[in-house]
Order: structure tokens, then C-alpha cells, then sequence
């Protein structure tokens, strides 16, 4: 038996990251208004904590829910979608581009790579979280830009992330 509600269980569960950085950061910030070894160990401490806080905020803004179809598998740089209708794999260093379609319901990404199908996983899939840390490896990709767009959808597909040299005339990086 649960005291707490399913609701705020979900939320808890998506901030418990920027929950401990916040409680890391405090217990630095404390230490480091001490003195000698303290003062130093603290403002380390701190350092590490602001660091914990600002990554669990991003990962909890990428996830966008659960419950949505199919179930998504990131695994030594390669993302594999098991969907109800389709699905397929992508390796990370033969992508060529990363899409958000908000036209879709759920929003969709759209994985690009050369010579075969495009990739198109719901945002609320099961695993989608793992996303983060696989987009995160794609040499200039903006987080802030990313983050933002899954915050407000667009109407159309928008290019979040586009390998170097490589041009599709249907899509521009906005």
C-alpha cells in the first residue's frame, strides 16, 4: 500500500536525478562554509552536485511519458526500435540525421541513414529516455535547441541534428 499518489509518484521519479544533485549541491555548499580541508572537499562536492542537477534536469525534460508503442533498445551505438507495426535498427556513426516530426501524434524522431528506411520512434516509447545519452554522442548537437522543441512541438518536421557534409533538400536545420 502506497501513500502516494501514482501522479506525484511519476514526478518524483522523472526529477529523482535533479533531486539528489540538489541535495549533493547542498551538502558541498555546506561543507564548503567550513573551514581548512572542509572549505576545499565542499566547494568540490558542490561543483559535482551543480553538475549532477544540470544533466538530471536535461534528462528529465527529454522524457516526454511513457506508455506510447513499441520498445526502444540502445546498445554499443546502435539504436533498435521493436514497434508494433514496423521498427528496425540505426547505427549512431553511419547517422545522417535526427528529425523531430511534432505533425505526428505521438511526435515522432526520425533517424536517418543512407541506403536504408528512415527510423521513426515515438518520443513516449518504452526505453525512449535512453535516447538522451545516444543523441548526446553526435558530434554538435545542441541539447538546449533539442530540449526545446520537444517542449513545444513543431507543426512540421524540424532538423535537430544533421552529420557534417551531408544535405537532404526536403529538410533545413531551423
Amino acid at each position: 500500500m502506497s501513500f502516494i499518489r501514482p501522479e506525484a509518484r511519476a514526478v518524483l521519479r522523472r526529477w529523482r536525478g535533479a533531486l539528489v544533485g540538489l541535495a549533493v549541491l547542498a551538502l558541498g555548499l555546506w561543507w564548503a562554509s567550513g573551514h581548512g580541508l572542509m572549505r576545499w572537499l565542499g566547494g568540490g562536492v558542490a561543483v559535482l552536485g551543480l553538475l549532477l542537477l544540470v544533466t538530471a534536469v536535461q534528462r528529465a525534460r527529454f522524457r516526454a511519458g511513457r506508455g506510447g508503442p513499441g520498445v526502444v533498445r540502445v546498445d554499443e551505438g546502435e539504436v533498435t526500435y521493436f514497434g508494433p507495426l514496423d521498427g528496425g535498427a540505426v547505427a549512431l556513426r553511419d547517422l545522417e540525421s535526427l528529425v523531430l516530426d511534432g505533425a505526428s501524434r505521438p511526435p515522432v524522431w526520425v533517424l536517418r541513414q543512407a541506403g536504408r528506411p528512415a527510423l521513426h520512434i515515438p518520443v513516449n516509447a518504452e526505453g525512449a529516455e535512453r535516447l538522451f545519452d545516444a543523441f548526446a554522442t553526435l558530434p554538435g548537437l545542441r541539447t538546449g535547441f533539442m530540449l526545446a522543441r520537444m517542449q513545444a512541438p513543431p507543426a512540421q518536421p524540424v532538423v535537430i541534428w544533421r552529420k557534417a557534409g551531408v544535405r537532404h533538400p526536403a529538410l533545413s536545420v531551423h
